[in-house]
């Protein structure tokens, strides 16, 4: 029997996810199969690989997964097969599936916490699956219930985080990334008719404070990382490939990540894939009141980050105050002005691979922007916030968003 699930709150990732069909259009008399989490199958590996420490297993230049995968093919007659969890290892596709010529895959990121209070957690994986579904169907790609998914990946966890994240190792974490992929082997511009789903959990490089802060460089005048009526808003492999070349041009520069820019008007979107914040005094005429600001979701030109949603949600709860939150399109010359008048306090970007990293300096067009920053770890507001979605993430606060894995006996 697969390991229970605890699902959390069905508070939506967008509106649209809600009026998404998750049957398909199939009629319900047909034979057409749903996810179905509950018909889970093991097998088990023969092989355990060794669980390394953490930081040999990011020391080299492949991903050190764990011993197990979870897999389910989808066609478009017959639905989703019965998933299973079998060993880790290479998938088989034939040269022409759809995903490697018209990028018809999505997927997820979210990490699994070993709590100090020895629990294994996930971080609110409900919003995951259904940002997933989401995206999903924006690509083409099948539709599902997002609970079944989230069933799976607590199945995986289940299985592989006690082995991979031990109770010794309280406070470190694994990275779990869904892949659903377009499998149909036959060129031509067009909705994939079968797809793949599977499910990793890996080791992934702490990368939340680098020395004195993220520096970020502006996006080039001839690059967009996302635009009104496009994707940006879904988790789609197509969002990231096109961005490199930028990012490496950055950090060539000392930069290490690139505050994308929308629209000649400069409006501030996202550093890297991760999304971005600002803290700042607005003017004595306006008030000068503290904000909170970041880049809105109705244009859709920005993903709905679990982390930005989490952290918009603990800065309205506790530090209402103190501080407005704010939703809006916002300009780099707004920055600029802001720094220049002394009224810019903190920054930082926020997402699952960073978490909650403070900006210390933004480089637009031959101008530098100095972030405050106390002693590296950014501004008062920035760790508040890092430290209390930690303590969510490792049982130090119980939290509805903390959601414990039912482990099982190896």
């Amino acid at each position: 029997m697969a390991p229970a699930a605890v699902v959390t709150s069905s508070e939506p990732v967008s509106t649209t996810v809600d009026k998404l069909p998750l049957s398909n259009g199939h009629d319900a008399k047909s034979q057409y199969q749903e996810l179905d989490a509950s018909k889970l199958t093991y097998t088990f590996t023969t092989n355990p690989r060794p669980v390394p420490d953490e930081e040999s297993a990011c020391a080299g230049t492949e991903t050190i997964c764990t011993d197990h995968m979870i897999t389910a093919s989808w066609d478009i007659v017959t639905g989703w097969s019965t998933p299973e969890l079998r060993p880790y290892g290479p998938l088989s596709l034939m040269p022409t599936a759809s995903v490697l010529h018209y990028a018809t895959e999505c997927f997820e990121g979210l990490k699994a916490y070993r709590g100090y209070d020895g629990k294994l957690r996930l971080f609110r994986p409900d919003c995951n699956a259904r940002r997933m579904l989401l995206s999903s169907t924006r690509i083409s790609l099948p539709a599902f219930d997002p609970r079944e998914l989230e069933r799976l990946i607590l199945a995986l966890m289940a299985v592989d985080g006690p082995r991979w994240l031990p109770r010794d190792r309280k406070g470190s974490f694994l990275y779990l990334r869904p892949t659903l992929i377009g499998t149909q082997p036959q060129l031509g511009v067009q909705a994939p008719r079968q797809a793949l789903l599977f499910i990793t959990a890996s080791f992934m490089p702490r990368m939340d404070a680098p020395p004195g802060g993220m520096r970020l460089h502006t996006s080039p005048e001839d690059m967009v990382r996302a635009w009104v009526g496009g994707f940006g808003y879904a988790k789609v492999g197509a969002n990231y490939g096109p961005s490199l070349l930028a990012t490496q041009e950055a950090r060539k520069r000392g930069f290490g990540q690139v505050l994308w820019l929308y629209g000649p008007e400069g409006y501030c979107t996202e550093a890297g894939a991760s999304n971005f914040f600002v803290i700042w005094r607005t003017p004595a005429s306006e008030g000068g009141r503290l904000q909170l600001v970041t880049a809105p979701l109705d244009d859709k030109l920005i993903l709905d980050g679990v982390t930005r949603r989490s952290v918009l949600q603990l800065a309205r709860e506790r530090l209402a105050e103190e501080l407005d939150v704010v939703e809006r399109r916002y300009t780099i010359g707004e920055v600029l002005k802001a720094s220049r008048e002394g009224r810019l306090i903190e920054s930082f970007a926020a997402g699952t691979a960073y978490f909650v990293c403070p900006v210390s300096a933004i480089h637009h067009r031959g101008e530098d922007i100095e972030i405050p920053m106390i002693k590296g770890e950014g501004g008062q507001y920035t760790s508040k916030l890092k430290n209390w979605m930690r303590d969510i993430m490792y049982g130090n606060e119980q939290h509805e968003w903390g959601v414990v894995v039912e482990e099982r006996e190896q």
